[in-house]
């Protein structure tokens, strides 16, 4: 039997195991993921170090990007894992955008988020030649990454480091079963037992949560980012990562550019609904996820509030020409040969039943189980330090893990 059984093998889940097992050595815990380490919105997501700058001071987006970004970046030199603290801009292109983009900016200076400062339209072109803008923002912290890596950096650790504990791919988790003093995890290669539970699902925790006897009030609700990579006679025209002034008004960032760690340099994501939680193609479709999805009045609740800004999602989502306009607002010498098709992933967004988006972290507490059902961007970036909240979660409602 297991101390703790971690459902899902994405950065979250795997950086709570290894806080867990870090902290509580003589612990077996067990890590089950469905496909392989990092597959879903851990291995699809931009690879930005994020800084802590667009986050309500307070919250604990905001606390956990700052220390966590700060303990990646440790993690990373000591484990060589490629990264780079590039640095970004954030550029306003018109005077509309101003207040939020120095809302953005005093969220920073209270979140802490060191050597930020506000630039002007020369600064931006000597930061990014091709970039145009008004007014902008220099975020010197910032940074790129290759999250996966670090999912699997924290799985050889696990593995090799605490003798009880292991991780295991293909595990997908089909049911429950409860006892007295554990709970016995169904999955499709076998049966395990543990004292204790933790979901970290992702895409699917609130589907977990239910088959554990949870009633979350939430729904994920999956959202697909396609990118468009820029091509080696565009590549030269972006230097690092330059991002919109965020609008409030919408429950996205907006597109943006970001130079990889491997060199390509992305461009995107829009946000569209996606037919299945999983689906990374355009025609990609899954009835159960779909109609899970439409017979909630949250979702329709959401589209109605942005039905304007959706319907401009999905009309970009098949037109590049489209997709090129609203990438030259911050280059306006980007052209159609600048750019080709990407790759893309899908957001788990988390819905009240109101249609709002939870904005914040969630984690719950039931029983013998933590639940984590909202753990959006920067998540990645703030994964030690979400890894280490759970801990401490576990060590205040788990009483028998001391």
């Amino acid at each position: 039997m297991y101390d703790i059984i971690v459902i899902g093998g994405g950065i979250v889940g795997t950086a709570a195991a290894l806080k867990l097992n870090t902290h509580h050595p003589h612990l077996k815990i067990l890590v089950l993921e469905k496909d392989t380490i990092a597959a879903h919105q851990t291995g699809h997501n931009s690879g930005v170090i994020h800084s802590g700058l667009y986050y309500k001071p307070g919250s604990y987006k905001a606390k956990n990007c700052v220390d966590g970004r700060r303990e990646l970046v440790a993690f990373a030199k000591q484990y060589h894992i490629k990264h780079d603290i590039c640095g970004k801009i954030i550029v306003a292109t018109h005077q509309s955008e101003l207040p939020y983009m120095n809302k953005a900016f005093n969220n920073g200076l209270q979140n802490g988020v060191e050597g930020i400062e506000k630039i002007n339209a020369q600064q931006i072109q000597d930061i990014e030649p091709f970039a145009r803008g008004i007014e902008g923002i220099w975020v010197p912290c910032t940074g790129i990454i290759d999250f996966a890596q670090v999912a699997r950096t924290y799985v050889q650790i696990i593995e090799q480091q605490f003798a009880g504990s292991k991780v295991l791919e293909n595990h997908e988790v089909k049911g429950f079963e409860h006892h007295t003093d554990a709970t016995t995890v169904v999955t499709k290669k076998g049966n395990f037992k543990g004292r204790y539970i933790i979901n970290c699902t992702g895409l699917y925790c609130d589907k977990i949560a239910l088959k554990e006897g949870v009633k979350p009030n939430m729904k994920i609700v999956g959202f697909r980012g396609d990118y468009y990579d820029l091509t080696e006679a565009g590549r030269h025209k972006v230097r690092n990562l330059i991002y919109p002034v965020p609008n409030p008004e919408f429950p996205f960032l907006g597109v943006h550019f970001t130079r990889m760690v491997s060199g390509e340099t992305e461009c995107g994501p829009n946000a569209v609904f996606t037919f299945k939680r999983e689906g990374y193609g355009k025609s990609d479709f899954d009835l159960a996820d779909t109609a899970d999805a439409l017979f909630y009045k949250g979702t329709w609740k959401l589209f109605y509030k942005h039905w304007r800004f959706g319907l401009d999602e999905y009309k970009r989502a098949f037109s590049k020409k489209l997709f090129l306009e609203r990438l030259q607002r911050m280059l306006p010498g980007l052209t159609m040969d600048d750019l080709k098709p990407g790759r893309a992933g899908v957001r788990a967004m988390a819905l009240d039943a109101d249609g709002n988006m939870i904005d914040d972290f969630k984690i719950e507490h039931k029983g013998n189980a933590l639940h984590v059902l909202n753990a959006p961007s920067p998540a990645a970036t703030a994964s030690l330090a979400i890894g280490n909240a759970i801990r401490q979660m576990a060590d205040e409602r788990f009483a028998g893990l001391k």
